[in-house]
């Protein structure tokens, strides 16, 4: 198992290679080579590696890597990367190949973490001496398997029931709503703007984490979804009051799954829950269309999620460690630790 490392950087040159594993082993499209790039642009430290495994012409393996400490590596994963960057057969994410990277990795590499592994495309067992699992979240999807009448009726009778006294109090108002999708890729910027208006009238904004034009997840957005869209794996949902945008949904898209990065609404509107209601029109026009099979949303399960599915999986961390010795005095300097607090 020849390992070979380059600087992350060289992702653009070897994209053919990466996106043909990538279509072959985990295709969601903020794992394709021109998603990982922006990310890398942004906010990459230029110490990021990229380490691939051959089997004849083709690569059977690859991930990309950030050192963490002395003797540490870890998954390269940005809070916009809703999986770890690694691509791998089910098969291929054991013991075996992991200690191969740590042999790999610059200098003594004693352990190497891969973070928010899906466990639909990696489902062990990883029950090892050198290797740790643990749990990172539990994440929802939506299946599309039916019509929107049937996955309707079968919601909660509260969520029903809100989402047609909200559109109705809407309404009544004289306020006509509409959903908007937009793929074109020349309409990005105008979108990903508005987006951060409406991220802006929450919390985010006290928290400083609201997108704007000017700082580097504003700059990662609007590239990578610009990016997406030329390739024809994006779509932007906008809801409109009227001629106000009250609420929004970033989705990237490849096969048949599609993925929902960022949700934001207008907080003015709360009282009537504009995001539900684009949720639920918008739910209905993929269910219709017929084109995806999967609707997944990559975050912790929320109580929001519950209303639409009963669907969830974990996600996890997976640690490999260059001796079985090191793992056992870890833990045993975990557990002292834990004793004395």
């Amino acid at each position: 198992m020849d390992w070979t490392l380059v600087p992350a950087k060289q992702l653009a040159a070897l994209a053919p290679h990466w996106d043909a594993l990538q279509e072959r082993t985990l295709p969601h499209a903020f794992l394709r080579s021109e998603f990982l790039i922006c990310l890398l642009d942004q906010f990459g430290q230029g110490k990021e590696l990229l380490a691939y495994r051959k089997e004849g012409a083709e690569w059977a393996a690859a991930l990309v890597v950030q050192p963490e400490g002395k003797g540490r590596w870890n998954s390269f994963q940005p809070s916009q990367l809703p999986l770890g960057p690694v691509l791998m057969p089910k098969s291929g994410l054991n013991e075996a190949s992991l200690q191969s990277l740590l042999r790999a990795l610059p200098g003594v590499a004693l352990t190497v973490g891969l973070t928010q592994l899906d466990s639909l495309a990696f489902p062990g067992p990883f029950e090892h001496a050198r290797l740790r699992h643990q749990h990172y979240i539990d994440t929802a999807w939506v299946d599309i398997e039916t019509s929107f009448e049937v996955y309707w009726e079968a919601r909660g009778k509260n969520l029903r029931q809100n989402t047609r006294k909200q559109l109705k109090k809407v309404e009544a108002t004289g306020v006509k709503p509409r959903l908007e999708m937009i793929e074109a890729p020349e309409s990005v910027a105008t979108a990903i703007e508005q987006y951060g208006v409406l991220e802006s009238s929450g919390w985010k904004a006290e928290a400083g984490t609201a997108i704007s034009q000017d700082s580097a997840q504003g700059r990662f957005y609007r590239e990578a979804m610009e990016r997406a869209a030329s390739a024809g794996h994006a779509r932007i949902y906008r809801y409109w009051f009227d001629d106000e945008v009250v609420a929004m949904d970033l989705c990237v898209h490849q096969d048949d799954c599609l993925v929902i990065l960022k949700t934001a609404y207008q907080q003015a509107h709360q009282a009537v829950s504009p995001s539900t209601l684009m949720r639920a029109e918008e739910f209905k026009l993929l269910f219709d269309e017929g084109r995806f099979k999967r609707i997944e949303f990559f975050g912790r399960v929320m109580e929001w999620h519950t209303r639409w599915t009963e669907n969830s999986r974990h996600l996890f961390h997976l640690t490999a460690y260059r001796w079985g010795w090191l793992k056992e005095l870890l833990d045993w300097t975990n557990r002292s630790k834990t004793r004395k607090a």
